[in-house]
């Protein structure tokens, strides 16, 4: 078991594929894991990329965690830049799936020069009025489905509470939070793709057009029929976009 010791803490990772490929690091949504990628990986090897998906610090392997510094991600963007040295990848691929995206959105405007292109999916970068309700909805479920608790406990194991609490607590408390990161965007260098689901219950189409404008020379693509969970539920459609656009990106 791969783990990294992380100013700290550690993390789970694992590291697919020969470290000769050109390298695409997977970054998951709030609720998420490893096995969040599961429909991605696969693809990602077999299109000949080097793959690297970990636990953030707080989640699934990886060491427990109080408390997110939401929304700036500073212990995530600093976890992530230590991983990626400790394994001597000096460029990769960035993808990163809600707060994964926003992470990603984080790390390659603190280091614009350190990533050969970056892939967003749902990701946020202030608090528009669709995300508190969002974020009420999701805690509901969690409180009246056992369906929902048993999944996360199979991810997360005895932490599952507290991934789930750090993650709900840490968003409602941004609601009223004047928040917005878009002046931070337009220090990204890099080919981005920004992407998200017309139908994502968390964030208007207008969300991902104002990340797209904000990233200089960013492509934008958003999916009609998709909601928030679009990597997952609709793989079929998101593996090729992302398959063509590391391609056109990522390889030399």
């Amino acid at each position: 078991m791969p783990i990294l010791d992380a100013g700290g803490h550690q993390l789970y990772y694992e590291d697919r594929g020969a470290a000769s490929r050109p390298a695409v690091i997977l970054l998951h949504h709030g609720l998420g894991a490893v096995q969040s990628w599961r429909e991605q990986v696969p693809a990602l090897l077999q299109a000949g990329y080097r793959v690297i998906v970990y636990d953030r610090w707080g989640y699934g392997q990886s060491a427990p965690r109080p408390a997110l510094d939401l929304p700036t991600f500073a212990s995530d963007v600093t976890d992530l830049r230590a991983l990626l040295l400790h394994l001597d990848i000096r460029c990769p691929a960035l993808v990163g799936h809600s707060d994964g995206g926003t992470l990603a959105l984080y790390y390659a405007a603190q280091y614009p020069t350190q990533e050969r292109c970056l892939v967003t999916i749902a990701a946020h970068i202030y608090v528009e009025p669709s995300i508190p309700p969002g974020v009420k909805a999701v805690g509901e479920e969690y409180t009246q489905h056992a369906s929902f608790r048993r999944g996360l406990q199979r991810v997360h194991g005895a932490q599952a509470e507290q991934v789930f609490h750090n993650w709900y607590d840490g968003w409602r408390a941004l609601e009223g939070v004047d928040w917005d990161m878009r002046h931070l965007l337009a220090q990204i260098t890099c080919p981005a793709l920004v992407v998200q689901g017309v139908q994502d219950e968390h964030a208007s189409p207008q969300h991902a057009r104002d990340i797209a404008t904000a990233i200089p020379g960013a492509e934008l693509w958003l999916v009609e029929g998709a909601r928030h969970m679009l990597p997952q539920e609709n793989a079929e459609v998101f593996n090729p976009w992302m398959l063509q656009f590391l391609a056109a990106n990522a390889v030399d």
